[in-house]
């Protein structure tokens, strides 16, 4: 398991992985991006 964590932590902090991050900051700060997700999450949660 710790090796998994090693493996996350590495690719976070690479230029991959920060360029990931900031897409992914960028995705959740869209209103649309954001309201489609909560009906997804309110679907799943609702099984």
């Amino acid at each position: 398991m710790t090796a998994l964590l090693d493996r996350i932590k590495r690719f976070a902090r690479s230029p991959q992985g920060r360029d990931a991050a900031a897409s992914l900051r960028r995705a959740a700060a869209d209103p649309r991006r954001r309201a489609g997700a909560r009906r997804l999450f309110g679907r799943l949660r609702h099984r």
